[in-house]
């Protein structure tokens, strides 16, 4: 399944590891892993708490326009 490459990015761009982004999140790296790797469903509120660490709203992130 697809990542969410601008979470990945954002991630990688501002230095953070898997277990940095869980900590911020309060829930598990591996919980985190799979919601980066679309193995989970995303929530709302964890996108808006996602969106909040990199100071952007949810659909900078997770909204995927097709052309």
């Amino acid at each position: 399944m697809k990542k969410f490459e601008k979470l990945e990015e954002l991630r990688i761009k501002n230095n953070f590891t898997y277990q940095d982004m869980a900590d911020k999140l309060g829930v598990c790296k591996s919980y985190y892993w799979h919601l980066e790797h679309k193995n989970r469903r995303i929530y709302y509120d964890t996108a808006q708490k996602i969106a909040a660490i990199f100071k952007l709203k949810p659909d900078d992130i997770f909204y995927e326009e097709t052309k």
